[in-house]
């Protein structure tokens, strides 16, 4: 029996899979079962930061797991504190406090409790977020997702949040009620479609907490550890915001399960002893290797890299002048291409992102869609100007022979 079918025979089909197992990867590759190599620039979702198998990692991992994987929360564990040491005084250089967990949707669900305690004493905890939004899919995370797609069949949903259109602040200012406890969104929408907030509505929304006394949450799931070129995606589009909490998990591992939460000094007191936690959360393999992924992409400064491809992308597609492309959104290596579905012959029926990735999987390109008419591009933060120049090929090459004649 396949790994095909056994996925299909044992596992639960909550997944829509494209036609390819993965047994190995190094670098910006990976290969197949049967020895074919491709180019990764799907990276696990934006979540192998340092590509596969880097050596920074696989050591760290291997060395911690011969001290100590797991004890509990009950006790106080040496590498959790270091990396909580290394997150706050490096990567967000504010004062604060963090809470460690195993994926984006529970740090988002942490999030989401700090907003209620945080309105208990005023009875308020509407959380407004934002359509097209991605949060998780934990029934907490799943409410406060702005897309009807991922909350059908799951009725009733967590109450308390109110959905606006993005980089709208009047429509923000329309929402706010008496009951209004928090902003909750993506500096960079990612499942949604890539779609970048602006400077002057994150800066708008900063001082509309400010003044009605409500907590900006970011969710820096996909976006953040120098995924945009900033060790922050919120700095890449507003420097200076000051969030009352942020969300991680994806590319703070390099792979390896972790997510977390960072709350300012200020309300780090609201989420004390018994309020929340997470038997795996924080645990010593886990803290040991999203320290190490963190420590590399700081000290061999990627973000510059990142920066320097992401100009590459940007101007190498410009300059193709392709009838099917209508933009290139986003920020760094998490870039939306936009497609014209009318400038393409697409097979009847087809989703016109979900056809293109599988082309280009055919081709040895692995792509990630955001949405029926984006692919995604999120290679590694180490990728190459030759690896990008051969991924552009590729898709250049598949658009090019998809145009409608």
């Amino acid at each position: 029996m396949t790994t095909t079918e056994k996925t299909q025979q044992y596992v639960l089909q909550t997944y829509g899979r494209f036609p390819l197992t993965v047994v190995r990867g190094e670098g910006t590759r990976v290969w197949d079962e049967r020895g074919r190599e491709y180019l990764d620039f799907c990276s696990g979702i934006a979540t192998c930061s340092l590509g596969h198998c880097h050596p920074a990692l696989t050591n760290a991992i291997s060395e911690q797991a011969g001290i100590l994987m797991h004890c509990s929360n009950l006790y106080y564990i040496e590498p959790q504190a270091d990396l909580a040491e290394l997150i706050v005084e490096k990567v967000v250089q504010q004062p604060g406090k963090i809470f460690f967990s195993n994926s984006g949707a529970e740090a988002n669900d942490g999030l989401i409790k700090l907003a209620r305690r945080f309105g208990l004493k005023s009875g308020r905890y509407e959380v407004i977020t934002f359509k097209k939004s991605f949060h998780g899919r934990t029934i907490g995370s799943m409410s406060a997702t702005a897309q009807p797609k991922i909350h059908e069949g799951f009725d009733p949903l967590l109450p308390g949040f109110r959905y606006v259109e993005p980089n709208d602040l009047d429509a923000v200012k329309a929402a706010l009620t008496d009951k209004t406890v928090a902003f909750l969104l993506e500096p960079i929408q990612g499942e949604g479609g890539v779609h970048p907030m602006t400077r002057e509505f994150l800066e708008g929304l900063s001082s509309l907490a400010k003044q009605k006394d409500l907590l900006l949450l970011l969710d820096e799931v996909q976006c953040g550890f120098g995924r945009t070129g900033d060790l922050n995606g919120y700095e890449t589009i507003a420097p200076g915001l000051a969030p009352d909490a942020i969300s991680w998990a994806k590319g703070m591992g390099g792979g390896f399960p972790i997510g977390a939460f960072w709350v300012s000094e200020k309300h780090a007191s609201l989420l004390g002893p018994g309020s929340h936690g997470s038997t795996y959360g924080g645990n010593a393999l886990a803290c040991a290797a999203s320290k190490a992924v963190i420590e590399t992409i700081i000290s061999e400064a990627l973000p510059e890299n990142v920066k320097a491809r992401e100009i590459q992308i940007r101007e190498t597609i410009a300059s193709w002048n392709h009838p099917a492309i209508t933009e290139v959104r986003g920020h760094g290596l998490l870039l939306g291409i936009g497609i014209n579905p009318a400038a393409l012959d697409i097979p009847g029926g087809q989703v016109p992102s979900i056809h293109l990735c599988s082309e280009l999987l055919g081709k040895g390109l692995l792509v990630p869609p955001a949405g029926p008419e984006t692919v995604r591009l999120l290679p590694p933060l180490t990728v190459t100007s030759g690896e990008v120049i051969k991924a552009l090929e590729l898709v250049q090459g598949v658009l090019d022979s998809h145009l409608s004649s």
